[in-house]
Formats: structure tokens, sequence, C-alpha cells
């Protein structure tokens, strides 16, 4: 999935920017979400494959929510990391672009479920 490439590609290039300890000796809480964006898209891939397998509609309604959740999350940490103080920043539009594609496909592949 791009959405992992990109995530993990964007985390590296903020963490380098992010890393550094301001002059009082504490650290951009916005390297946390960094993080989280590599560790949301990871947990994408298992929840489409689960819900996939699921017989019962009640637990797939279960892990499509999870889908569901993930992805707000997801976006939402992107929209807090395009607020932080790095040129990584300027990806994040990219991957926001890829989210919003992968809203659409995940919308219309729910209905076939």
């Amino acid at each position: 999935m791009d959405i992992i490439v990109l995530s993990r590609s964007i985390s590296t290039y903020l963490n380098q920017d992010l890393s550094y300890l301001s002059e009082d000796g504490t650290e951009d809480n916005n390297i946390y979400f960094s993080g989280d964006i590599v560790q949301q898209s990871n947990c994408l891939a298992p929840e489409i494959v689960n819900a996939e397998r699921e017989r019962f509609s009640d637990k797939k309604h279960k892990h499509l929510e999870s889908l569901d959740r993930l992805t707000s999350k997801l976006y939402s940490n992107c929209r807090r990391l395009e607020r932080s103080n790095s040129n990584g920043k300027d990806y994040l539009p990219i991957l926001k672009g890829e989210l919003k594609k992968f809203r659409k496909l995940q919308r219309s592949w729910m209905m076939t479920l």
C-alpha cells in the first residue's frame, strides 16, 4: 500500500526535524504524531484482511468500524503534523490525498461486504 510507504517516509523525514530538544530540555510533541501515522497505517491491512475473513456480519462490522477509526485518526494526525515546525510537512498533502482515495475505495468496498 502506498499509504504505508508514504507514512514511513514522511515519519523518517519529520523525525529528523522534530527530534531536537528545545532550550528548556523538552521535546517537540509532534514527534509522537509522526510515529502514530506509521503505526496506524500498518494496522490498515490486517483490519481489511480480518473483515474479509469474518463470516458473521456483526464481527465484520467491528473490523469495518475499526478500519474507519484508523483512517480518521490517520487523517487527523496528518492535519496535526501539518502545523509542525518541519520541512517534511510539505509531503503530508500527498499522504492526505492517498487517504482520500482510500476512503472512497473503502466506502465502495464496504458496500460489497
